[in-house]
């Protein structure tokens, strides 16, 4: 069984190490069935974008969690890592803003992860 707050933890390190900005955690747990956690990342290009992802990759396989699946990769814009309960949203911060998916989540409580 894994552990989702490990994993967040992992997932939150991997994309800081990359320099990604603006992250948030959000506990979509009582609102779908989708998963139980978004987590929504920027990065500046699509070089960054790129790095970030195969950061988050490689970290959360090293720590044995199992990809479902990856949308988004090939154009970099906005990549989507699903972990079953962990849903990551790896944006170029134009699309972001775009997308705004904070807001159609309103109602998910925002999580504070501890990477120290």
């Amino acid at each position: 069984m894994i552990d989702t707050k490990e994993g967040l933890k992992t997932i939150v390190l991997a994309a800081d190490d990359k320099k990604a900005f603006d992250i948030r955690v959000l506990n979509i747990s009582e609102l779908t069935s989708i998963a139980d956690f978004f987590v929504i990342l920027s990065g500046n290009s699509q070089r960054q974008i790129l790095a970030i992802t195969d950061q988050i990759e490689e970290k959360m396989n090293d720590a044995g969690y199992k990809m479902l699946n990856k949308e988004g990769y090939r154009t970099g814009r906005w990549v989507l890592l699903d972990y079953g309960d962990i849903v990551v949203h790896v944006f170029h911060k134009e699309d972001r803003e775009f997308y705004n998916l904070e807001r159609l989540w309103l109602d998910a409580e925002e999580i504070e992860v501890e990477i120290n």
